[in-house]
């Protein structure tokens, strides 16, 4: 369903060239958690942003269900982005004056969708948070809180969940709860879950872990023998 095929980014600070990305390779199947680990400065933010088509490869094609969306216009990337995209932060971005219900309910408002109190109220049932839907922020504990923003995330029927640090800002049994609900997702309802963390704890909950430093995948448990996984060649007619 993913795949990048020697994709390269490089950011510049001053005169020195930064490779964030070197010629990476990856493949993600549906239904896949996959947690992508390494140190500050590895690349797995920058490869979570492609991804998540928050920024765009210098170099490399990024196929996302048989389409090559790496050159695609700003206004394509956006649209897409909300439809096959639910993301999850460290920092929950939780509106203060907004219930549960209304956090959940605002990416579907963009999109114009109709029935979106009743689809808000399923994804905070989902979570288990059927009983904190008119509750405020303020009125949540961290966990709970979490919580709503996996809601908001699930909301949109999105193809993959994109989860950057989501148990940074919690204490080690509230971030125990939230990744087991992350892993309950994948396992009863085949969601498919990218995590950055650089947290072995955390990654344990995943099936796949991908590691990185320097902007290359140094190991990926997904790929047969501990090898790192690489792509064939694309077939530019799919795009």
């Amino acid at each position: 369903m993913i795949r990048l095929d020697g994709v390269r980014k490089t950011f510049t600070a001053g005169e020195t060239k930064i490779h964030a990305l070197d010629g990476v390779s990856l493949e993600i199947d549906r239904g896949e958690f996959v947690a992508i680990m390494g140190q500050s400065g590895s690349g797995k933010s920058t490869m979570m942003n492609i991804i998540g088509l928050l920024d765009r490869p210098d170099e490399g094609a990024y196929l996302l269900s048989g389409r090559n969306v790496a050159s695609l216009s700003e206004h394509a990337r956006a649209r897409l982005r909300g439809k096959a995209f639910g993301f999850v932060f460290q920092s929950y971005s939780l509106l203060p004056r907004m219930s549960a219900l209304e956090q959940v309910e605002l990416p579907l408002i963009y999109q114009g969708v109709r029935d979106r109190r009743r689809r808000a109220a399923e994804a905070l049932v989902r979570v288990g948070l059927a009983e904190r839907i008119g509750h405020r922020p303020t009125q949540l504990s961290g966990g709970e809180q979490q919580r709503v923003a996996i809601a908001r995330s699930l909301v949109v029927d999105p193809l993959v969940v994109l989860a950057d640090e989501p148990t940074g800002a919690l204490d080690t049994a509230t971030g125990h709860e939230v990744m087991t609900l992350l892993s309950d997702l994948v396992d009863q309802h085949g969601m498919t879950i990218i995590l950055v963390t650089h947290e072995p704890e955390v990654a344990a909950f995943a099936h796949r872990t991908v590691r990185m430093r320097d902007g290359q995948i140094i190991e990926d448990t997904g790929a047969s023998n501990g090898a790192i996984a690489r792509s064939a060649p694309i077939d530019e007619s799919a795009s």
